[in-house]
């Protein structure tokens, strides 16, 4: 098929209750979930500004299945859709590179769907660095400790065995993993995951226009016009005792 990246964003199709747990006492697990949901559509919103001319191909790597009719309007019409439901998160970002190398796709990268102001050229610079000459790893440091981009042109399974999964060690261990196989990496720029009450209010930060103290100086977040929206909607009620966003 030629130079075409698989650029993939992992997630969970929202459902109150079980969407942002951790956001749940702030918000409420109905607006918690319509978080969610602003999340996806705006990092899949992220991919899909790409320049055509970049060469790649947008999916969601999803679970559960079944929950394909709600996802679907939070996408691009022309992604594809992969069901991956597994209780080893590794083994659930290694089948998905796996299997987009093996149907052809010059190099895979995976999107977590907690960054919704992700700069797309962060995004660019992954597809760019994965495409020099040699084999390597990219990773997109998030300042919780893991990584909110994961991107490789040969799957390497040692990658995504033995990680403490939503923890300070995911970062760690991935470069530790990659040294052990002799696989040089690439760091791209930090960013930031939303999962708590605090990076939501690293978020609120970010979109009343504060500096975030950790971005690289030049580096603007995306638009993530969806998220906006649901903020004004949350400060609103906020300010008029009417609930959640």
């Amino acid at each position: 098929m030629g130079a075409v990246a698989a650029v993939s964003v992992v997630c969970k199709t929202p459902r109150a209750g079980a969407s942002k747990t951790r956001l749940q006492p702030l918000l409420g697990p109905d607006a918690a979930a319509t978080l969610s949901a602003c999340f996806i559509s705006d990092v899949a919103a992220a991919v899909a500004s790409l320049p055509a001319a970049l060469g790649w191909k947008g999916y969601a790597i999803y679970a559960p299945a079944g929950s394909e009719a709600a996802l679907r309007p939070l996408l691009p019409t022309d992604w594809g859709l992969v069901c991956r439901e597994d209780a080893d998160f590794g083994a659930v970002l290694f089948s998905s590179v796996a299997g987009f190398l093996a149907d052809g796709h010059d190099c895979a990268l995976v999107i977590n769907s907690d960054s919704p102001t992700l700069p797309p050229r962060l995004i660019s610079m992954a597809i760019e660095a994965l495409r020099a000459p040699g084999d390597r790893l990219v990773l997109g440091p998030a300042t919780d400790g893991g990584y909110y981009l994961v991107g490789l042109k040969r799957p390497h399974s040692r990658l995504f065995e033995a990680v403490r999964w939503s923890t300070p060690d995911v970062l760690p261990t991935s470069l530790e993993r990659a040294a052990e196989i002799c696989l040089p990496v690439r760091l791209l720029p930090a960013w930031y995951d939303i999962d708590d009450a605090e990076t939501f209010g690293f978020l609120e930060a970010e979109i009343a226009g504060r500096p975030l103290p950790f971005a690289e100086p030049g580096l603007v977040g995306g638009p993530a016009l969806h998220t906006r929206a649901f903020l004004a909607r949350h400060a609103a009620a906020v300010r008029t005792g009417t609930g959640g966003g």
